[in-house]
């Protein structure tokens, strides 16, 4: 899948399902401190991201994922890794 679909998808399940304005969502937006997302957001995001990608998040993978572009790059390479 290309990098470009999977950030339209992250993006506009932020802005319409955790509402979050979308002048606030950018590459290097930190998901806590920029976005304001807590932890019941992040499973909000692993459910979206099963739906849609096809795959389940492990929470000590995600430790390093500290900004949009983090959970891009994170995604981008599971997604095509387990084609």
């Amino acid at each position: 899948m290309e990098k470009g679909k999977i950030v339209n998808i992250i993006d506009n399940f932020l802005v319409e399902e955790l509402e979050i304005e979308e002048d606030l969502v950018s590459p290097s937006a930190n998901l806590k401190s920029d976005l304001g997302i807590e932890s019941l957001d992040f499973v909000d995001i692993a459910v979206i991201i099963e739906k849609e990608f096809g795959f389940k998040i492990r929470g000590e993978e995600m430790v390093d994922v500290k900004t949009l572009q983090n959970l891009y790059d994170y995604l981008y390479v599971n997604i095509n890794e387990n084609k």
